[in-house]
């Protein structure tokens, strides 16, 4: 233990010279003291003075030790202690959100989230079929990955290449070509434990993500669509490859059951996002597996729809947003949503142009008629226009917070 002890005092390990400064600070302070007991009054003056300069050094001391012995602990390259404290003081008093998707769309909302509060649960489908996640699910019967992944490095803490890492495909002509790390790494995490929602967590740890991704399911599902004209067709990269209207979409097998981590997410949440993504694809199918809709019913949180911007096609064709609404309704139940946020900002004429080609148009914000049925909307500008025609990140999450924040004010 002594030699434990003496290492503290080694060269190099920056806590011997605020020790001594401290130490320094504690006779300066006793000899304060000891003037301070002369019955000359300009010695008891003197006195007070040197014990200020002490205290001064002792806290000066102390302080430097403390953030020597921090900073070790910390990760590199994230040096501030203010950035830490915001991190677990602040944001850990934030509202409890669950955001329920998956795709590019999930992930982006959670990255402009995760700056308002740390107590955020991602509920992702698990029913891609296509990709890297579709050879995977094929070739070692596990869910699909890719939503996860994308999740997790939208909520990760830990230095930027690690989440490049983690998005990483492989593009040489190999065995790996077109798989992604992230992907393989979920899967091999899920061989060496045997359960994918322990490989999920593992994972979070690796990426030091704040807030949880949990699946909304780990049976292997595989997500069905009933068109309009009668037709089946199954997998999920499938479905909007069809030139027909979707009547519904279903998993199979039916009898999915939830992950008990999100059904206790969604019972615990004082906010609940759907959305945005692909309505079919991403959003629905985990409206589909029936205990999450329940829990969703059930549960005492403000339930928000983010309507997507643009339709999609194969798959909302048409759609305004009253009818994105009206799909969510009929596949599960009309009080999993208490408000929509839609865009009511104009695409320019340009950025419609380059979407043409894949007959996808701006979604049309019918207010009035959701509002006829009962739900809160919100119609603001949430538009953002590079390569993409998408949500603005920045414009989004303050939507999403000022309507947050409006119904907790309301609500108390």
């Amino acid at each position: 233990m002594s030699r434990n002890l003496i290492k503290w005092l080694y060269p190099g390990m920056k806590i011997k010279r605020w020790f001594f400064t401290s130490l320094l600070g504690v006779i300066i302070v006793a000899g304060g003291a000891i003037a301070m007991a002369s019955g000359f009054a300009l010695v008891r003056i003197f006195g007070i003075v040197i014990i200020m300069c002490g205290i001064i050094l002792i806290v000066m001391g102390m302080g430097k030790m403390f953030v020597s012995i921090i900073t070790l602990f910390l990760p590199k390259g994230e040096r501030e202690l203010v950035n830490i404290l915001y991190q677990r003081r602040y944001l850990e008093r934030g509202p409890k959100i669950v955001t329920v998707g998956g795709g590019h769309g999930l992930s982006h909302l959670l990255m402009g989230l995760k700056e308002y509060t740390a107590n955020i649960t991602a509920i992702v489908t698990v029913a891609d079929s296509g990709g890297s996640s579709g050879r995977l699910r094929e070739e070692f019967n596990i869910v699909a990955p890719g939503d996860i992944r994308n999740c997790l490095v939208a909520l990760a803490d830990a230095p930027a290449l690690m989440g490049e890492l983690f998005q990483f495909r492989f593009s040489k002509e190999s065995q790996l070509q077109g798989h992604n790390f992230g992907n393989l790494f979920l899967t091999a995490m899920m061989q060496l434990t045997g359960d994918f929602e322990k490989a999920v967590k593992e994972s979070s740890k690796v990426l030091a993500i704040r807030g949880k991704v949990v699946p909304s399911t780990v049976s292997n599902v595989h997500l069905v669509a009933e068109y309009e004209d009668g037709s089946t067709i199954e997998g999920e990269a499938k479905i909007p490859k069809k030139e027909a209207r979707i009547k519904r979409v279903f998993l199979k097998p039916q009898d999915a059951r939830a992950t008990t981590d999100a059904l206790e997410a969604i019972a615990d949440a004082d906010i609940v996002v759907l959305g945005p993504g692909s309505l079919y694809t991403s959003i629905i199918p985990n409206l589909a597996i029936k205990e999450i809709t329940e829990a969703m019913v059930r549960s005492q949180a403000f339930k928000i729809y983010v309507c997507n911007v643009m339709t999609q096609q194969g798959e909302t064709d048409g759609y305004s947003a009253s009818d994105h609404v009206k799909a969510i309704i009929q596949h599960s139940h009309k009080d999993v949503l208490d408000a929509c946020l839609v865009n009511n900002a104009e695409v320019p004429l340009e950025a419609q142009g380059r979407y043409e080609a894949e007959e996808s148009f701006p979604v049309n914000a019918d207010t009035e008629k959701m509002r006829a049925w009962g739900y809160t909307i919100v119609a603001t500008d949430l538009l953002g226009v590079t390569d993409y025609v998408r949500h603005d990140s920045i414009k989004l999450t303050k939507a999403l917070i000022r309507l947050i924040e409006k119904h907790r004010v309301i609500k108390r």
